[in-house]
């Protein structure tokens, strides 16, 4: 599940918007130590020196590939699974949300509001509590 969410329009690259997730975090994170440091899971959209810096300010290990470098560790590896994973998944999950991926909101808070609800309803369903 994300951590954080922010809304802008389709135009604007998510690189753009890496800084502002992470000051929506709504979960208070753990003290970091040396055996659990802090992870941030980003896709190769994120690719960019920009979010790079964020990410050291912020403390966190980043799980990202330059581009081209996960083609080669797939060629080199086998077995090979990127942990960026989480993050397409969770993209493709909220992406079954026809009202949030076609969006009619005018509003940003309306939209925002329909990502949380989206983010509501795939808890709800990962907790499997009514079958």
């Amino acid at each position: 599940m994300p951590i954080g969410l922010a809304v802008e329009g389709a135009n604007r690259p998510e690189m753009k918007l890496v800084e502002a997730t992470l000051e929506a975090r709504m979960i208070k994170r753990p003290e970091p130590t040396e055996t659990w440091p802090p992870h941030l899971c980003l896709d190769q959209g994120d690719d960019d020196d920009a979010v790079r810096q964020t990410r050291e300010e912020w403390g966190d290990t980043a799980h990202m590939r330059r581009r081209g470098e996960e083609a080669q560790a797939k060629r080199e590896l086998p077995g090979y699974r990127a942990r960026r994973w989480v993050v397409e998944r969770t993209h493709a999950w909220m992406n079954r949300v026809r009202r949030r991926l076609i969006r009619w909101e005018k509003k940003g808070e309306n939209a925002l509001a329909r990502v949380h609800f989206a983010c509501a309803w795939i808890t709800f369903r990962a907790a499997e509590l009514f079958g």
